[in-house]
């Protein structure tokens, strides 16, 4: 019998997920599309061949080619990335001439429905969360062989998520907890009778530390 309550000690990084495709060309020009990075695309002979990508930003790749797994295509799904503002991740691959759908969050307690499922439901409700809780927002598109992707807005981590320092993949990124944390800190600034706080910046690094770490953030 497993037993649950004891903690793993050995690292195990979950670093290369297999899709599966019918057409290897096809496969990588659209993942190459993207803007993800090209790390391998090796071949051996006529019965062989491996391509791998890396989202920005990512510690996992994805790997697909020819005999390489015996998944039916495009039967990969509810492939996730993390992203910190799903609008601008949304617009970006509009603009590199991706279909993705509109942003959408769950409604509440219902798991039957049209939709394909995801990890809060079935039933799609347009728009991202209304009070734009982290976690709570998504966006889906597929590639050419229907193996389906879904953008999450997640902005702070739940307790225990996170480990290391706190990192950032890309300078929208960075802006983005920027603005979360001046909102935040205009709202301290108010509380404290509105007076400037000249240590901003010392208050602006604990409330994005903190985000990232899923540790209650500093008032």
């Amino acid at each position: 019998m497993t037993n649950a309550s004891k903690t793993a000690t050995t690292a195990m990084k979950l670093e290369v997920v297999v899709i599966p495709v019918s057409d290897v060309d096809r496969a990588k020009a659209f993942y190459g599309s993207l803007g993800w990075r090209l790390d391998a695309d090796f071949a051996d002979g006529k019965d062989y061949r491996v391509i791998q990508f890396t989202p920005p930003g990512s510690d996992a790749s994805v790997i697909f080619g020819k005999n390489v797994t015996a998944a039916s295509p495009g039967s990969a799904k509810g492939l996730y990335l993390v992203v910190s503002d799903i609008e601008a991740a949304r617009k970006e691959l509009q603009g590199r001439g991706v279909d993705v759908s509109e942003v959408f969050h769950a409604a509440d307690g219902v798991f039957t429905g049209k939709h394909e499922p995801f990890l809060l439901g079935r039933d799609r409700a347009s728009g991202p969360d209304p009070e734009r809780r982290t976690y709570q927002s998504y966006a889906s598109f597929s590639d050419p062989d229907g193996n389906g992707w879904l953008f999450q807005e997640v902005t702070a981590r739940a307790p225990g998520r996170v480990e290391g320092d706190t990192t950032f993949s890309s300078s929208a990124e960075i802006a983005s907890a920027l603005r979360r944390a001046a909102a935040a800190h205009g709202e301290h600034e108010k509380r404290n009778g509105g007076q400037h706080d000249v240590n901003w910046p010392d208050w602006y690094a604990e409330y994005i530390a903190k985000e990232q770490a899923g540790e209650p953030l500093p008032l």
